[in-house]
Parts: structure tokens; C-alpha cells; sequence
């Protein structure tokens, strides 16, 4: 068996007390919930789900960008250190 590790992450308080309640109905903690998450990630090479933008989304997104001046709906940052504060969770 290989050697564990802890990972520590940032999630808003919330999120996680309602995450570990739906994870406990399924009878796992959040432990477990995530090394499912990350096994299922590598058994697909990708995120376990398709990603989708709808279109109030979208729209959502491009009116966002126009009021912050932004060309586009995704800006290119040179990793989290590089991020505007508000925008590091």
C-alpha cells in the first residue's frame, strides 16, 4: 500500500457541513468522499463528470466580464499566486 498524505484545502464552511451530511447518507466522510472523487478522477483522466456551461451561465459570465473590463470569459493566470485575492478560495 502507498504511503497517505494529508492535502489541506480551503471550502467555504457551509459547503462543507452540507457535503458531509449527503456523504454520511451514502455512509462515508468527507475523507472518503474526496479519495473516491480523486480515484475516479484518474480512472478517467479528467474530472468524473462532464463540465457544462448553460446558457444563463454564460450570460452570467459575459455581463460579469463586461463589468470588470474583461475581453472574453476566462482570463490566463500563472497559478494561484498570480490570482486577484477575491478570487483565491
Amino acid at each position: 500500500m502507498s504511503k497517505s498524505v494529508n492535502i489541506n484545502i480551503r471550502v467555504d464552511s457551509d459547503l462543507k457541513r452540507k457535503a458531509e451530511a449527503v456523504y454520511a447518507e451514502l455512509g462515508m466522510n468527507l475523507s472518503t468522499a474526496l479519495n473516491v472523487f480523486l480515484r475516479a478522477s484518474v480512472r478517467n483522466n479528467g474530472l468524473p463528470f462532464d463540465l457544462r456551461l448553460n446558457a444563463e451561465t454564460i450570460e452570467t459570465g459575459r455581463r460579469h466580464a463586461a463589468e470588470q473590463g474583461i475581453n472574453g470569459l476566462s482570463r490566463v493566470f500563472d497559478g494561484a499566486d498570480a490570482l486577484p485575492e477575491e478570487e483565491v478560495d
